[in-house]
């Protein structure tokens, strides 16, 4: 769910494509498929599912050096980013019990604290990301994680022997999502689940054919996320979405209506932000966003529950 407006330049959109920062259309992947700041080798499919482990040894990587702000990621600890923060933490919080005493995969786990709140629940996490500067990263800073280079396309792991995956955020970055959603489906015990979640197209990029967002492929709405779920075989249990709840209606109302049009006109304008939004984007909490079934098309961002029959 990164927004192109982290940047202070905008990526110009080009002719053809959905990506906005090279010159390739969608229907036909470039070598190295974008997976956002996560990154994803997509066409690249290696005959022996070995996991990659990168080397963490390299001391360029200090242990505590924050990744830095791309506009692909989200970054904790960061008080302008912290609205984008918590709303993907509102899942990440919620599916913790549904990762209790399980092996866990995290597909795409960006910076890393996901992933290391599941640690703290689950039997095992293993958490396999493209981009070597994410894994290096979160073998340091969060070692209870098992973090492993590897494709999301050909994912480094053996038939049947995941109970969960979880992927949030991650799958409209991708340029082959049923490729992904096949191999989620071929490492998943049966009973195994997926968590995952994406913005919702309705909202995020409305009235557009293609993403608003430039690091992205292929958004989605709940109906279309069901469809490719289902496409690949899985049953979805429940679709859920991301609303503002009553604090954040009241940001809402103080900051012309949107607080999220508020974050983003002044940083595509370069401007300071107001002291007001300043303070008000700082002190959002997980527990600000609901989620519900209800009025599914109006929400911000999806998240489904899926399990492999």
């Amino acid at each position: 769910m990164e927004r192109p407006w982290r940047h202070a330049t905008p990526p110009r959109r080009l002719p053809g494509g959905n990506n906005g920062v090279e010159s390739r259309p969608v229907r036909a992947p470039p070598p190295r498929a974008r997976l956002g700041g996560r990154g994803a080798d997509l066409t690249a499919r290696s005959p022996a599912r070995t996991a990659t482990v990168l080397d963490v040894t390299d001391p360029r990587d200090a242990a505590d050096a924050p990744l830095p702000l791309t506009g692909e990621r989200t970054v904790p600890g960061i008080a302008e980013e912290n609205y984008w923060f918590r709303r993907h933490e509102v899942v990440y919080l919620e599916l913790l019990e549904r990762c209790r005493d399980a092996v866990v995969v995290d597909a795409g786990f960006g910076e890393g604290y996901g992933a290391a709140q599941i640690a703290g629940v689950a039997r095992r996490v293993i958490g396999v990301d493209y981009d070597a500067p994410a894994v290096a990263h979160v073998a340091r800073r969060y070692p209870e994680v098992a973090a492993v280079r590897g494709n999301l396309a050909t994912l480094p792991l053996a038939d049947s022997s995941t109970d969960v995956v979880v992927n949030l955020q991650v799958i409209e970055h991708l340029w082959d999502q049923t490729a992904f959603l096949d191999e989620v489906f071929r490492v998943l015990r049966p009973g195994g689940k997926l968590l995952i979640s994406t913005p919702n197209r309705i909202t995020f990029s409305p009235g557009r054919d293609t993403p608003l967002n430039p690091f992205h492929t292929r958004e989605l709405s709940a109906a279309e996320l069901t469809e490719l779920l289902e496409t690949s075989g899985f049953t979805v249990d429940r679709m859920l979405g991301v609303h503002h709840g009553p604090a954040l209606a009241a940001m809402d109302a103080r900051h012309g209506g949107s607080l999220i049009d508020a974050q983003i006109s002044l940083a595509v304008a370069g401007r300071p932000w107001p002291a007001e939004l300043t303070a008000d984007v700082a002190a959002v909490r997980a527990e600000d966003f609901t989620l519900t079934e209800d009025d599914i098309d109006a929400s911000l961002d999806l998240y489904a529950i899926a399990e492999r029959p």
